[in-house]
């Protein structure tokens, strides 16, 4: 990085700068993991650089079905150009199949299907450990209006049905994923577009055939061998191909 570049936001995972014009935000992955809140946390070397090429191949992907987002091009190993987005605070999670909080909340075998793909709204605040909402809430306090609360379900199932197609057919169970939404401006005009990034990250993705976990849980849950999985996943969606061997000895 030759010039000093302005720092408008810095989450667990990534940074946002300063755009090389107006509308635009460069965002970089960090190899910083994170979990619980922060509580948990280790520098796994590589991730940014894996999970920077899976959300470049999903997000693109996406664009070309019509699923608008906030990604143009990637720039580098660890960024990406993106159009700047006035975000929406939520976290909106999709899940097919009972894992993590929602097994603890309602005492549910993890890997029970669910009988159909739920979506549910939290407030992104790391203060309050990202609360779960309901629309009466989003609406109450004016996080988003009814037609953003509609916006933003149609476009999670269709990435859901995407995702769950292009992992399916690569042998990988796409159990539930999360999302962020932004609000593009034209004039007086918002759209709600896809924000953020889609990665090993923030899906939950197991083995078809043998139920093992290749996603953020093996960090969580201490099963070692993270990056091989993030790894792997890259691997089987035939996007290796140009990736440098940064993964090597990524965990001690």
């Amino acid at each position: 990085m030759t010039t000093r570049r302005k720092k408008i936001f810095e989450g667990k995972g990534k940074i946002l700068y300063e755009g090389p014009e107006p509308g635009t935000l460069i965002q970089y992955f960090k190899d910083d993991a994170t979990a619980f809140n922060s509580q948990k946390k280790a520098v796994l070397e590589g991730k940014g650089v894996i999970n920077n090429r899976i959300s470049e191949y999903v997000m693109t992907r996406l664009n070309s079905i019509g699923v608008q987002n906030h990604f143009i091009k990637r720039l580098n190993l660890r960024e990406q150009l993106i159009k700047e987005l006035e975000i929406i605070p939520l976290e909106v999670v999709c899940r097919n199949v009972a894992a993590g909080s929602l097994s603890q909340r309602f005492g549910l075998p993890e890997g029970q299907a669910l009988p159909r793909s739920i979506i549910e709204f939290y407030l992104k605040d790391d203060k309050l450990g990202d609360p779960m909402v309901t629309e009466e809430h989003i609406t109450a306090f004016n996080w988003a209006s009814t037609q953003e609360i509609d916006d933003m379900m149609a476009l999670t199932l269709r990435v859901n049905d995407f995702l769950t197609g292009t992992f399916g057919a690569v042998g990988i169970t796409l159990v539930d994923f999360k999302v962020e939404f932004g609000r593009l401006w034209e004039n007086d005009f918002a759209r709600v577009i896809l924000a953020d990034e889609i990665s090993p990250d923030s899906c939950r993705l197991w083995d078809t055939q043998t139920n093992e976990k290749l996603d953020k849980d093996r960090f969580r849950r201490d099963l070692g061998d993270v990056i091989e999985s993030y790894t792997e996943v890259a691997r089987r969606l035939g996007i290796m191909k140009e990736m440098p061997t940064v993964i090597q000895g990524g965990l001690h």
